[in-house]
């Protein structure tokens, strides 16, 4: 056989090779800008007083930073809840109400507190934290939030009609065995309908990712009681998502907003935090920027795909320099006016946005 021969035999052979897939992630919500015109949206003041009903002393409720924002539109506006800190970073909710999902008005007194409740021992004196809200058919607003006491976090549960009271529905695990244990940052499967997001079922289960190291699951019936997805033989947590070496997410995982539903399977905005070694070396480390995971619509703890970088992250002095330096964390996101509205934190001390017509 010539070499000639040899060639056009190996160049048929290679073409007839079937190439592997590239992925393009194309089930990923792409082209969100930051509205630098406008960001950021909220900032820590020191206009807005409020008597705590535990020491009975007036404070400025949100003077330190403001951050970890939730949204949700109700009657053509957008609410956003939003973790605030006083000067003695004690956590409380506020809430702020846009007619146009940019500029809001915050309303003078935080909406969810730590108070003399049920909830107290868990509550004071951290606070109440980190939000999520989605809705239910039924139209009522369920918030997780996560109650510290200054040592432990634990995931909650809170439920309103008009998104200004609030019912504290207590522990989101209430088993010996995990209520002591730290929880924090619930997102709740939500599926787009019309312009609402509403909390879905599937396999007849609503179900939750969770964690702020590995990402975890639960399951419930009724959005107010929740199991722990756990391993059969070991009667440990599931991991469903986890710190990748080498990438924007080595150090730790953690959910933004609530997971969607789509025909692809279900869409999770996550924030990720950079290692300080094996990590993304185009970021410095410990920065936080969010990235997307995909898992399967039928099984929600059945990871899909993942992004290999972040779509958002730290690149104006807001976001680089802070209470916590390098960092957005995307919290709150809204369809709205026929555009998503993605709402994150900047630096652990202001709140921004960004938009994807």
């Amino acid at each position: 056989m010539s070499v000639k021969t040899l060639l056009i035999i190996i160049c048929i052979a290679s073409c007839n090779t079937k190439r592997p897939t590239i992925l393009v992630n194309n089930w990923a919500m792409q082209g969100f800008k930051k509205v630098d015109s406008i960001n950021p949206i909220l900032t820590p003041s020191s206009v807005e007083k409020f008597t705590c009903p535990i020491t009975h002393q007036s404070v400025f409720w949100s003077e330190k930073n403001v951050l970890n924002p939730a949204a949700v539109v109700m009657d053509g506006k957008v609410y956003l809840l939003y973790r605030s800190q006083d000067s003695a970073m004690t956590s409380r909710i506020g809430l702020a109400v846009s007619d146009d999902g940019l500029h809001f008005t915050k309303l003078p007194d935080p909406v969810l507190f730590p108070a003399e409740d049920s909830m107290k021992k868990y509550e004071w004196n951290g606070g109440v934290e980190d939000p999520r809200v989605v809705e239910s058919d039924k139209g009522l607003y369920i918030l997780s939030y996560t109650a510290y006491d200054g040592e432990m976090a634990r995931l909650c549960i809170a439920t309103s009609t008009d998104l200004q009271h609030w019912t504290k529905q207590g522990l989101v695990f209430t088993s010996e065995k995990y209520k002591n244990g730290w929880s924090k940052s619930g997102a709740i499967v939500v599926e787009k309908r019309d312009n609402k997001l509403i909390a879905t079922k599937i396999n007849g289960k609503y179900w939750m990712y969770f964690g702020d190291t590995d990402l975890f699951i639960a399951t419930s019936d009724d959005l107010l009681h929740w199991a722990v997805a756990e391993n059969e033989e070991s009667k440990k947590m599931i991991s469903v998502l986890h710190p990748r070496m080498g990438y924007f997410d080595s150090r730790l995982v953690e959910p933004g907003p609530f997971a969607l539903l789509q025909k692809e399977g279900i869409l999770l905005i996550y924030n990720g935090s950079n290692a300080a070694n094996f990590n993304d070396s185009s970021l410095p480390k410990f920065t936080y920027s969010a990235g997307q995971a995909l898992f399967d619509k039928n099984n929600p703890y059945k990871l899909l795909e993942r992004t290999d970088s972040s779509f958002i992250k730290p690149d104006k002095k807001y976001e680089k320099e802070g209470e916590v330096n390098q960092v957005c964390f995307v919290e709150g996101m809204v369809y709205f006016n026929s555009k998503w509205f993605l709402y994150y934190g900047t630096a652990d001390s202001k709140i921004a946005v960004a938009v994807k017509e």
